[in-house]
């Protein structure tokens, strides 16, 4: 148990730095990482948005957060919820009996919201949906 937590607190640790390296150099030269779906197609993916998403959270202006990224905005609970349950199944060693019993209907159900959210924000009629703040 010893060795995972330290595997965690130094995957934890590395990130930290490369976030905080990565906020550094965007304050200081305003550089984002492009989403590579976007500059070769031109269409918005599920997950443009994002990172300007969290950016806005960091600095606590919540209404932009959710307007660059409405799906990954509403189910930002339930991922951190889940990321947590993960870290804690893997610290303590054991199985994970959740994922097993969320029936599939419900991880289809959001595969095809994400799918249909993807397609609606590059349509005109639903340009609100894009990645940027009105």
């Amino acid at each position: 148990m010893k060795r995972r937590i330290f595997k965690l607190l130094s995957i934890l640790f590395l990130l930290t730095i490369f976030s905080l390296v990565y906020i550094y150099i965007n304050k200081k030269y305003g550089f984002f990482i492009p989403c590579l779906f976007h500059e070769i197609t031109g269409f918005y993916c599920p997950g443009c948005g994002v990172t300007r998403m969290f950016f806005s959270l960091f600095k606590g202006d919540i209404l932009s957060a959710f307007q660059y990224n409405m799906f990954v905005f509403t189910f930002l609970p339930f991922f951190i919820f889940y990321g947590m349950y993960k870290i804690y199944i893997y610290t303590v060693d054991k199985p994970d009996l959740v994922i097993n019993k969320i029936p599939k209907y419900i991880i289809y159900m959001l595969i095809i919201l994400c799918l249909l959210f993807a397609v609606l924000r590059n349509m005109e009629a639903f340009s609100f949906l894009a990645p940027t703040v009105h």
